[in-house]
């Protein structure tokens, strides 16, 4: 008798990608019994059900998240993307790793991941410093495109942190520690892509001494004998055994084939069904509150409807244990429907308008993965910095993630630490003019709002407008009070906001009481038909780079 896995893979992930909508509710009525990943609820796996999703309002009232993108690819030090790049025949981590590891025949990633022992690493003492730089989230990496499990994982039994490497639970110290400081946890997973992001891994060099010698990406178990990886397939990990995708050795490929478009090589069943049940035991073991997906829509999608399914039973789980949607979902590159079904993120960007459904913007203090260049280098992003992106986002209905990048070891360096320290000052004086706010009719005002960059793709429009200025300012609501955040200290203590002038249109009453949030002193101020001018008198903030006006 076929079973449940079985009926599902001839009827769903069997047909062609075109032809996945209209057999997905078929499947799905067949398949609506109880049974391994499926609890039953009002969401089905298809962007129409999805679609009725509403964001709830825990998150859109904590604004501020914090995220440890950490895995084995942090071991080196040496920057994003290292189980790829390392592969890239005279790449910037290609050259590192010869230097430091050797040639990537003898060495690959899997020794890599072997290095890595976090002996370092506190949890609690990061989540403590993170609650108290205003963070109301987290979230923890549990896998990235090198398709290494951070957690006990029964499918991924012998690739994770538990086997090799720290030989630790991580995504479960992070858990504990986000919620012994009261904060919601999340876990990011990235290992969809694994399947195409890992190619780079059957290459070989094409000149010097090496030249023709494969790379490690096609060992099997047999190839283990007397190795410390004897009793292991590699292919578990790197997951190379198909055909390589088209124009692969273009280094930049990857990207154009995000989607599983443009010559893209499509997964297996058994690669997708096994993605599946990582990440649905993922969701039971450790009841993430926010799922963070770095794809295009969902994972596999429109390939498999694996990411519908997970996104389905995630969003029914939460419905099952807090009796509502308290579920947060992660997506990029979203059309008008999917925007409906998740919530929008954008990479290391922001819109340019108030957005009406809330999104999150996500960026890092430096590279996603540690790097000791950007350390040596002092060139992490500044608490200013920071503070203004999370100001500008937050007056457009968003969120900010900030990515907060972790050595090897399990410690944060004394920059970051410095940086993040300086974030919790600020929001100590101005979090009121950032949690549990709302939009006011118009997201702010001064020279930036006229020299925002348009997104391109998922983002990275980030840096790429005028800098912030004391005349540029951000406006928040919350009941009767406008917080107006202005991002600069301006020139004679005094502020001066055009859009609350008397005639105004975005006022329905005359301003009667301005005064600095976190203090109950009155400022002077004119309410005059071309602004309305508030002076600062004798007060002058710690961070003069952003204050905040409450006004009623």
């Amino acid at each position: 008798m076929i079973n449940r896995r079985d009926l599902l893979k001839h009827l769903a992930l069997g047909v062609p990608a075109l032809a996945l909508g209209k057999n997905l509710n078929a499947a799905q009525k067949i398949l609506e019994v109880p049974g391994i990943g499926y609890i039953p609820g009002p969401f089905k796996p298809s962007w129409e059900s999805l679609s009725s999703y509403q964001t709830p309002d825990w998150f859109r009232n904590a604004k501020f998240g914090i995220w440890a993108h950490w895995g084995p690819q942090c071991q080196p030090e040496h920057g994003d993307w290292y189980a790829r790049e390392m592969y890239m025949e005279g790449s910037r981590q290609n050259k590192y790793h010869l230097e430091k590891y050797g040639h990537p025949s003898k060495f690959g990633f899997k020794d890599v991941i072997n290095e890595w022992k976090a002996e370092k690493w506190d949890p609690q003492e990061l989540l403590s410093l993170y609650k108290n730089a205003g963070a109301k989230y987290f979230m923890a990496l549990a896998n990235h495109h090198d398709n290494f499990d951070l957690f006990k994982s029964s499918h991924q039994n012998k690739w994770n942190s538990t086997k090799i490497g720290p030989k630790k639970d991580i995504i479960e110290g992070w858990e504990k520690a986000a919620r012994s400081n009261g904060m919601h946890f999340g876990v990011s997973v990235h290992a969809a892509h694994a399947w195409t992001w890992m190619e780079t891994a059957q290459r070989s060099d094409l000149k010097g001494n090496m030249a023709g010698i494969p790379y490690d990406g096609k060992l099997t178990a047999a190839d283990g004998k007397g190795k410390w990886w004897d009793g292991l397939n590699p292919q578990d990990l790197y997951a190379q055994n198909h055909a390589l995708s088209e124009n692969s050795w273009d280094n930049n490929s990857s990207g154009k084939q995000w989607d599983w478009g443009n010559g893209a090589s499509v997964p297996s069943k058994k690669y997708c069904e096994k993605f599946y049940n990582r990440t649905i035991e993922l969701i039971d073991k450790y009841s993430p509150d926010l799922i963070y997906f770095d794809d295009t829509a969902l994972p596999l999608w429109p390939v498999s409807d694996v990411g519908l399914r997970i996104a389905s039973y995630a969003y029914n789980k939460s419905i099952q244990k807090n009796n509502k949607l308290e579920a947060v979902i992660f997506g990029k590159i979203l059309d008008k429907q999917q925007r409906k079904c998740m919530v929008w993120d954008i990479e290391r960007g922001h819109s340019n308008e108030i957005e009406p459904l809330p999104w999150q913007t996500d960026t890092c203090l430096g590279s996603w993965h540690y790097d000791r260049t950007v350390y040596e280098n002092k060139s992490y992003k500044s608490a200013k910095t920071v503070v203004h992106t999370l100001a500008d986002v937050v007056s457009k209905n968003g969120n900010l993630l900030l990515s907060v990048p972790v050595r090897g070891n399990g410690t944060i360096d004394e920059i970051e630490r410095s940086v993040i320290e300086e974030i919790g000052d600020w929001m100590k004086v101005n979090s009121e003019a950032i949690y549990d706010t709302r939009p006011w009719k118009i997201f702010g005002e001064g020279p930036s709002t006229e020299s925002q960059q348009a997104l391109k793709d998922q983002g990275f429009n980030e840096g790429k407008s005028k800098p912030f200025t004391s005349a540029d300012i951000r406006f928040t609501k919350k009941d009767n009070t406008i917080y107006a955040i202005v991002m600069g200290w301006p020139e004679g203590a005094t502020v001066r906001i055009k859009s609350m002038k008397s005639a105004s249109p975005n006022l329905e009453k005359p301003v009667s009481n301005v005064v600095v949030t976190g203090s109950a002193e009155k400022l002077t101020f004119t309410q005059g038909e071309n602004f309305l001018e508030v002076s600062l008198g004798n007060f002058k903030p710690k961070h003069t780079y952003a204050f905040s006006l409450k006004i009623s």
